[in-house]
């Protein structure tokens, strides 16, 4: 057994009780990655740029590509919509109004529907994008309201100098959120994309059903 299968082994036995999906953040690493762990059994794999996702998927078997999920996970700027649209399973990182409505209007000119998630900015970190907590309902509504996006669930990114215990009240904040979404617009919100190598164990305490692992899993 390898060190990358003993790394994945040893995280599936930790996060059995959650069950989440595990995102594998390819970032750093080239799509030979992707297919051994395609190999070893995940499914879902994570990028933070259109660019580099869509060159990698490119040189993929195409049975691995078909039995996928892509996921983008970094900000998506307005101008690189035309290509995320219809290539990503799930865009985590929708973070303004003006950003859904330019996804919704492309997934129309495609003739499908994008699923998205909301991503909120519990620490209202000024270097990072996202709504703002009590910014989250007056923009759900609005979202709510496009015909070409599917709204999944919300996603989060703590403070990298996070301590555990700020990292417990910023992650279940975020469920609460969520929950609040749900009852408030009588809708069903299965998705919450938060936590990544250093914290995820705290997430799933808190909540999440998806955790986006990079580091942790290719070292």
């Amino acid at each position: 057994m390898d060190k990358i299968e003993q790394n994945l082994n040893k995280i599936k036995t930790q996060i059995a009780p959650y069950n989440p999906q595990i995102i594998a953040v390819t970032k750093y690493f080239d799509e030979s990655q992707i297919i051994k762990y395609h190999k070893l059994g995940l499914r879902d794999f994570g990028e933070n740029r259109v660019k580099d996702a869509l060159e990698k998927i490119s040189k993929l078997p195409e049975e691995i590509k078909t039995s996928s999920r892509f996921h983008l996970i970094g900000h998506l700027q307005t101008n690189k919509v035309k290509q995320a649209v219809g290539n990503f399973d799930l865009i985590h990182s929708v973070d303004s109004i003006k950003l859904a409505n330019t996804i919704n209007e492309e997934a129309e000119k495609k003739g499908i529907v994008q699923k998205i998630l909301l991503q909120i900015n519990n620490a209202k970190e000024v270097q990072k994008s996202g709504f703002f907590p009590e910014d989250i309902k007056p923009a759900f509504e609005q979202i709510l309201s496009l015909k070409f996006i599917k709204v999944c669930g919300v996603m989060n990114m703590a403070p990298i100098d996070s301590s555990e215990e700020e990292l417990h009240y910023l992650f279940k904040n975020i469920k609460q959120i969520n929950d609040a979404l749900e009852h408030e617009f009588r809708v069903k919100l299965k998705q919450i994309s938060m936590g990544m190598s250093r914290d995820y164990m705290i997430a799933l305490q808190e909540g999440a059903t998806m955790i986006r692992l990079g580091r942790i899993l290719f070292e």
